[in-house]
């Protein structure tokens, strides 16, 4: 008898225990979570989270969960939606590149909502977290076809329905609806990204909210489709182009994803983080004054030309211009890096960045790998004809590239000061260290409440 992949899925999600595994896994799980939930926090400055909150409101109250930072109680979909659309809208947060999955965004999400309605340990969540991410990750690094779908909201929200069942203890009968009713449930299309639209961040935070409404659904023992992976209309033969399982069966139970996800060091899509990378490179090794620039070159694979190979135009919003690598760019020649303050509306109307913007080229290299994010080339002409250029197999935050424990720390203290409402050193010395202590925790309840920074409190 053939096990199919979806079984092989099931076995993995069903046997996994706490104590299997290595401490490696954990410490990579928790170095996620507390970046995931610095940018959630951070998230929360963007002022459509307002109308987000606003419209789960509409649906009625409860008090199951929490949106991270203002602390509103909603039921625990509604919470995971708020709280997932702020962990991606400034595209600060983790991605696993071989899979083009932002894991994190829709799995912390639901799998903390779902965690703050139960009362779960510490160790529950690092649990459902690491199955979530491998069953999220290894989908899409089986697929050998490009984006169509948003991949990381299709496969963040199963990952979510496997990482919830896994975290509870649930029977195989639920785990197999849930996971069923999830795939029914899936939904994020392209069509954001290729508009900039704010509704791109928005599916990772839909998708997290269906795979709760599926579990619901399930463990009231309403039944799901079964073969959802691999059927006629499953998911590699209805959502994607083509696959093939062979990453799937090498890793799977031998190699837990959440070790190779990748920071996001920068706020901006990952396709954009090589072309900061190697600027922020250059113009430390040369003296390179930006009135002397007369080009930037960005040579990368097809998916980097496609994700962020737009025109940077007037006028344009904060989520195009993340997308933007001639912005991106710019913005890393003239201030040596590249934050969530670079896509107020004053930079964005900024001449002198526009106008080092559209001397910024990107081309594509030979790689045929649809779904690869490196090597990026990057080439700066000067005004001399001297050229600067570097090559970077992989990029900064790869796990062949880790970023520091002191830049990790940096960048979350960074995002709870960009938070809606900004953190005192003292709150966030309190948040790092009940994160630490995940392990410890026999409530994670008592770790959202170090989330939560009122406007009483300002």
């Amino acid at each position: 008898m053939t096990i199919t992949a979806i079984d092989a899925l099931k076995h993995h999600i069903l046997t996994l225990e706490y104590d299997d595994l290595p401490e490696s896994t954990v410490n990579a799980a928790k170095a996620f979570i507390f970046d995931s939930i610095g940018v959630g926090l951070s998230g929360s400055r963007v002022k459509r989270v307002e109308q987000v909150i606003h419209a789960v409101q509409l649906e009625g109250e409860a008090k199951q969960a929490q949106v991270w930072t203002t602390g509103q109680w909603l039921n625990s979909g509604a919470a995971a939606l708020v709280n997932g659309y702020q962990i991606h809208n400034q595209e600060w947060d983790c991605v696993h590149e071989a899979a083009v999955v932002h894991p994190m965004a829709t799995i912390l999400s639901a799998m903390m909502a779902i965690g703050q309605q139960y009362a779960v340990s510490g160790k529950q969540l690092i649990l459902g977290v690491v199955v979530a991410v491998d069953v999220a990750t290894l989908i899409g690094q089986s697929v050998t076809s490009g984006l169509r779908f948003f991949r990381p909201s299709m496969c963040g929200s199963l990952g979510v329905a496997a990482g919830i069942c896994a975290m509870l203890g649930e029977s195989e009968d639920v785990l197999t609806n849930a996971l069923g009713i999830t795939y029914s449930k899936l939904s994020g299309t392209m069509q954001a990204h290729v508009e900039g639209s704010p509704t791109l961040a928005l599916q990772i935070g839909l998708n997290a909210q269906s795979a709760i409404q599926a579990y619901n659904l399930a463990k009231a023992g309403f039944e799901g489709p079964k073969d959802i992976l691999e059927g006629p209309y499953g998911y590699f033969n209805l959502i994607e182009e083509s696959y093939d399982l062979s990453p799937f069966w090498h890793k799977l139970g031998k190699e837990f994803q959440i070790e190779q996800v990748s920071h996001k060091p920068f706020p901006t899509g990952r396709a954009g983080h090589g072309t900061v990378d190697g600027i922020c490179q250059l113009m430390k090794l040369h003296a390179i004054s930006p009135n002397d620039i007369v080009a930037i070159t960005v040579t990368a694979p097809p998916l980097i030309h496609r994700l962020v190979g737009r025109p940077a135009i007037a006028n344009m919003d904060a989520n195009y211009a993340k997308l933007c690598n001639g912005y991106i760019a710019a913005t890393a020649v003239l201030t040596g890096t590249v934050t969530v303050e670079d896509f107020s509306p004053e930079c964005l109307n900024d001449s002198s960045r526009l106008s080092l913007a559209n001397k910024v080229t990107t081309l594509v290299n030979d790689v045929s790998d649809p779904n690869a994010l490196a090597p990026i080339t990057v080439q700066i002409k000067m005004l001399d004809d001297t050229v600067y250029g570097i090559d970077l197999p992989q990029v900064l935050g790869h796990p062949k590239r880790p970023l520091s424990i002191d830049a990790q720390r940096a960048k979350f203290i960074s995002a709870c000061h960009s938070a809606k409402y900004r953190y005192s050193t003292a709150q966030i010395d309190k948040l790092i260290n009940g994160i630490d202590q995940l392990t410890h925790l026999s409530n994670i309840n008592s770790l959202i409440q170090l989330m939560i920074n009122t406007d009483s409190n300002h």
